[in-house]
């Protein structure tokens, strides 16, 4: 099975890092998988969208035009790639910044209060980690407990003390995906 994924926001939301998570998660499973950033002409405040593709064969072009997995964190990734979802594909929203509504009747949206999520918690920077929880719980494309092991992996070192409460926020997202569907 291949699943395409397109994490979109603005730089600094912590989108390439979702990528990058999932991926790692990929690889850990034994699955090929392909990371793709993409980066407007600022970094942080700039748009900023990674493309992901997990599979159980070999992923012949990291390149897509559609995908079953699109990660809106903002309106303007919202209005480019919403057309980009596959029919039947999941349109995951951070409704903490996205304040309109998917068009697409034939698709499943998963909106996600991300940053209430995170400030919850303790921490705004873990909004993307509440996303990628949502992301894992509502499609399985890997497992949990492998994204945990990609997180370790991640932020080893100086990031080490972040990383309870960016499993907290990942958990937080499987239940709202799995409420949600």
């Amino acid at each position: 099975m291949t699943t395409r994924m397109i994490f979109a926001g603005f730089g600094g939301q912590g989108v390439m890092l979702m990528g990058q998570i999932i991926s790692l998660a990929g690889m850990l499973q034994g699955k090929n998988v392909t990371w793709m950033p993409s980066y407007g002409p600022e970094m942080r405040g700039g748009t900023a969208n990674c493309t992901v593709v997990i599979s159980d064969e070999p992923v012949a072009s990291p390149v897509t035009s559609s995908a079953e997995v699109i990660v809106a964190m903002n309106i303007p990734s919202l209005l480019k790639f919403e057309p980009a979802v596959t029919e039947n594909g999941y349109l995951f929203v951070n409704q903490s910044v996205v304040d309109r509504e998917p068009t697409r009747k034939d698709i499943h949206v998963v909106k996600v209060p991300c940053n209430e999520i995170a400030d919850e918690l303790g921490n705004l920077k873990v909004a993307n980690m509440v996303m990628l929880g949502a992301v894992v719980g509502a499609t399985n494309v890997v497992d949990v407990d492998s994204v945990f092991k990609a997180l370790e992996k991640k932020l080893a070192g100086g990031k080490a003390a972040l990383i309870e409460i960016n499993k907290q926020a990942i958990l937080k997202g499987v239940e709202i995906a799995k409420s949600q569907l």
